[in-house]
C-alpha cells in the first residue's frame, strides 16, 4: 500500500485527533517500527509498519465495517435534529470515522444494520441493479394467506402508484395476528409496510434479519455494535 502521513494513518483511528497526535510524536510516545516517529509528516505503510502508540499497537482498518442490532427509537442517520441517531451508539472513537448507515431502516424498525465509511461497496449493496436480498421478519395484524404470497411474488402496485417488485412472503404463523419472512430485492421508502398495508395486514413490529449472505449475529444484543470479520465481508464483496 502507498505510504501515508503518520498523522493521517493514526488519525484515522478516531481515537485521536492530527493535533493530539503531534502532540504525542513530540512527547516520544508514538514507535514506528521499534523507533520513535520524529514528525508527524513522516511516512509510513499502515499495512505493513509496526505502530505502537504510548506502547499501545495501532490496528488500521483501510475502511470501518460494524454490524449493529439497532433498537427501537433511533434514526438511521448521522445527524438529525428530531431525535438521536444510531451515531449515538458507538463510542466516540467510531463516530469521528465518518461512518454512515448503508440504508435506512424506519425508527421503530429493529435489526441488522451497517455502518461503514467505504463508499462504493455500500453504494453496490445498495443498488437495484445488484439485486441484493434483504430479508425482514414481520409481525402484522390480521391472517396472511397464500393470496397475499401470490400478490408479493407477482409485484405490487401500491395505492400511489409506486410499482414494487417482486418479493417474497414466507408465512412463519397465522392468526388474528400472523408473523412472516419477507425478502426484498430493492428499497423503497417503507417498502414492506406499505406492501403489507395493501394486502390490508398493517405492521404491528418489523426486524430486518439478513442482508445478501449476511444474518444478523443472533449473539449480538439489541443496541449493541460488532466489526465484521474478513469473511463476512469478503461475503459482502461477493454478494
Amino acid at each position: 500500500m502507498e505510504k501515508q502521513r503518520l498523522d493521517k494513518i493514526i488519525a484515522s483511528t478516531g481515537r485521536w485527533s492530527r493535533r493530539e497526535v503531534k502532540l504525542l510524536i513530540r512527547q516520544g510516545e508514538v514507535l514506528v517500527d521499534g523507533f520513535p516517529a520524529r514528525a508527524s509528516e513522516d511516512k509510513a505503510d499502515p499495512e505493513t509498519a509496526e505502530i505502537l502508540v504510548s506502547g499501545e499497537a495501532l490496528t488500521y482498518r483501510r475502511y470501518t465495517w460494524l454490524m449493529l442490532n439497532k433498537p427501537a427509537g433511533y434514526l438511521s442517520a448521522t445527524e438529525d435534529g428530531r431525535g438521536a441517531t444510531v451515531l449515538d451508539l458507538l463510542p466516540q472513537e467510531l463516530q469521528r470515522q465518518g461512518l454512515f448507515p448503508v440504508g435506512r431502516l424506519d425508527k421503530d424498525t429493529e435489526g441488522l444494520l451497517l455502518l461503514t465509511n467505504e463508499g462504493v461497496l455500500a453504494h453496490d449493496l445498495l443498488s437495484p441493479r445488484h439485486h441484493v436480498d434483504k430479508v425482514y421478519r414481520a409481525r402484522v395484524a390480521g391472517r396472511l394467506t397464500e393470496e397475499d404470497c401470490r400478490a408479493f411474488f407477482d409485484g405490487m402496485l401500491l395505492g400511489d402508484g409506486t410499482q414494487c417488485q417482486s418479493a417474497g412472503l414466507e408465512i412463519l404463523s397465522a392468526g388474528e395476528e400472523s408473523e412472516a419472512l419477507v425478502t426484498l430485492r430493492e428499497g423503497k421508502f417503507h417498502q414492506v409496510k406499505r406492501m403489507l398495508a395493501q394486502c390490508g395486514k398493517p405492521v404491528l413490529y418489523l426486524e430486518r434479519l439478513q442482508m445478501g449472505n449476511l444474518t444478523l449475529d443472533a449473539s449480538l444484543p439489541r443496541g449493541e455494535f460488532r466489526f465484521l470479520t474478513e469473511e463476512e465481508l469478503e461475503g459482502l464483496r461477493n454478494s
